[in-house]
């Protein structure tokens, strides 16, 4: 073995990562420029394009690593290339994103490695990070000022270098929210400072300006969203809700595309403002979802020392195709692709894999949520309940393995729990049932405008969030909408037509035919009526078709991550 090898190595895969993190910040400064061009339809391809970067670099740097050994290597070399990259890692601002990207790279490189501590960057990560000064993260805007001046000073600092719509209006507006919200319940000596953060966070049409105000002794955050429409620049609302705040910075939104010298910061600026989001969150939500699994991943390690109960079955119907199950005291579950698949479902693993994969590449809109991939995931057998134990052993055989007092499962998805709709519709009260089944229907519609069929919309293949937010889960027979052919029924004429047991008229493959919607959508009958007459647009193949209609003219649907009723005024721009 050359002595030198170790370093060259780690030489290596850390030349690989700054390649992939200077493409990565390339594209996420590009988004500003898209945003002034109102290019929308490149905005979706670069985010598509950072999303496939990661991947295609740790392959390209497995590659590159294969061609400098010459065999296999023992796990006392890995060591050794570990130990090095660390040195050379060690002044890094980005360091722990530096780690995922070596574990990544010697997962890939290295066979029948899992998650072992001696070889790779294990426990290390955001709480290990360096501390480092914020004062250029932010711009602060002291109480002394006044409100107007604040307020003015905001909106010349983020005036995107595009015309304004109505900036005299956006002032009076936010100064008016400003005043109903803060001013109605403090003092003006109550406020010291208001910070923006000086990164903006782009995500499809809009763009975000996130801050927080100390008053009362505490910090107040928000978020001020801003749309580039026909005519200029315009803010459309003023958010100090937590709770709305928190679903833009969703599992079940796309991750936004927002500037950062220093990652480590910037996630502490947002946990500040967003105390009930965990670290991995936050990491997905700003683009660094592979290290926003390495936190998860050390979250679940930590919880698993804290606590003592076992892995179960989830609640809920068990699915036809996924095997899943959950840790009562952690808020995950865990997906298995069963061995087999009981008609009517004649798919592959390999073609539910790919549902997976598309679901994490798309625009989920709010309504679909992310999910984590991994492969030899070790869980304590001992935790283990014996009814899942054979549940796992009977459906999905093939992806475990027991050794000795270890479980590990070759391959499954992470997702968030939440309750499935057919199990929340079993307990809620009226109102709470009358809310969901107009919010399933409401996430149906804006999947479709994302361009997401979702197949199977039987209300067990949603969930219900900790908000009250109704969400897709079950991705094996989602279909792109405009692969779909959304058909009225032929009227039956004949005799023979009318009591036919079997449809009389031609269907292909990707008919669909939405008036069928009624049938099974809603079960509960004190709400089932005002679903189809809430949602009778559900049931109408020429609104499916205006979608439809819609995506392929390339027109990208804007989602609002919040509600109508607090925009400032959605019917003069809209």
């Amino acid at each position: 073995m050359k002595e030198d090898l170790p370093e060259s190595i780690a030489s290596e895969i850390l030349k690989a990562y700054n390649t992939y993190i200077d493409t990565f910040n390339a594209l996420t400064t590009l988004a500003s420029e898209l945003f002034r061009r109102k290019d929308w339809k490149r905005m979706q391809e670069n985010h598509l394009r950072r999303l496939r970067l990661y991947k295609d670099e740790v392959r390209d740097s497995k590659l590159r690593i294969l061609d400098q050994l010459d065999g296999q290597k023992n796990k006392l070399f890995w060591k050794k290339v570990k130990e090095r990259y660390r040195l050379q890692i060690a002044e890094l601002k980005d360091r722990e994103l530096a780690e995922t990207y070596f574990n990544s790279v010697i997962r890939k490189t290295v066979p029948g490695v899992s998650a072992e501590e001696d070889i790779m960057f294990v426990r290390e990560g955001f709480d290990a990070c360096d501390i480092y000064p914020s004062e250029h993260l932010f711009y602060n805007y002291p109480a002394v000022w006044g409100l107007q001046r604040i307020i003015r000073k905001i909106v010349d600092d983020f005036d995107m270098g595009v015309p304004h719509l109505s900036k005299e209006k956006d002032i009076q507006f936010l100064v008016k929210t400003v005043r109903e919200v803060i001013l109605s319940r403090y003092k003006a000596d109550d406020f010291t400072t208001t910070q923006i953060l000086k990164s903006v966070f782009y995500r499809n049409k809009a763009a975000y300006l996130v801050g927080r105000t100390y008053v009362g002794r505490k910090w107040m955050p928000f978020i001020i969203p801003l749309l580039h429409g026909p005519n200029g620049l315009y803010v459309d609302t003023f958010i100090f809700d937590p709770n709305i705040m928190s679903n833009l910075f969703s599992f079940t939104r796309s991750y936004f595309m927002v500037e950062t010298e220093i990652p480590s910061q910037l996630v502490a600026f947002l946990k500040s403002i967003l105390p009930q989001k965990k670290v991995h969150e936050l990491y997905n939500a700003i683009g660094f979802n592979k290290h926003g699994k390495t936190e998860f991943y050390r979250d679940f390690l930590a919880h698993l020392e804290q606590s003592e109960d076992e892995f179960i079955i989830a609640k809920g119907i068990k699915g036809m195709v996924m095997t899943v199950f959950t840790l009562p005291s952690y808020d995950i579950v865990f997906k298995l692709i069963k061995d087999h698949f009981e008609p009517p479902k004649n798919m592959t693993r390999q073609e539910v894999r790919a549902k997976y994969k598309l679901v994490s590449m798309h625009d989920r809109v709010g309504r679909m949520a992310d999910t984590h991939e991994f492969e030899d995931f070790k869980l304590p057998l001992n935790r283990i309940h014996p009814e899942l134990l054979e549940e796992l052993k009977s459906t999905v055989n093939s992806l475990v393995e027991i050794k000795k007092d270890t479980l590990i499962l070759k391959h499954l998805y992470t997702e968030r729990r939440m309750t499935p709709l057919n199990i929340y519709l079993d307990t809620c009260n009226h109102e709470d049932a009358k809310a969901a089944v107009e919010d399933y229907g409401r996430s149906i519609l804006q999947l479709a405008q994302a361009n997401i069929f979702p197949g199977d919309m039987m209300i067990k293949n949603f969930g219900v969030t900790r908000q009250k937010r109704v969400v897709f889960y079950d991705y094996d027979e989602i279909e792109f909408l405009t692969d779909m052919n959304f058909r009225r029924k032929p009227k039956a004429e004949t005799y023979e037509q009318i009591y036919a047991s079997e449809p009389w008229y031609d269907i292909a493959k990707n008919d669909v035919f939405p008036e069928d919607f009624k049938r099974f959508m809603i079960g509960r009958e004190d709400v089932k009526e005002h679903f189809q007459e809430f949602h009778a647009k559900l049931f109408d193949p020429d609104h499916w078709n205006s979608i439809k209609d819609s995506i392929l003219k390339e027109e990208l649907l804007h989602a609002f991550p919040y509600p109508k009723s607090i925009r400032f005024r959605p019917e003069e721009l809209d």
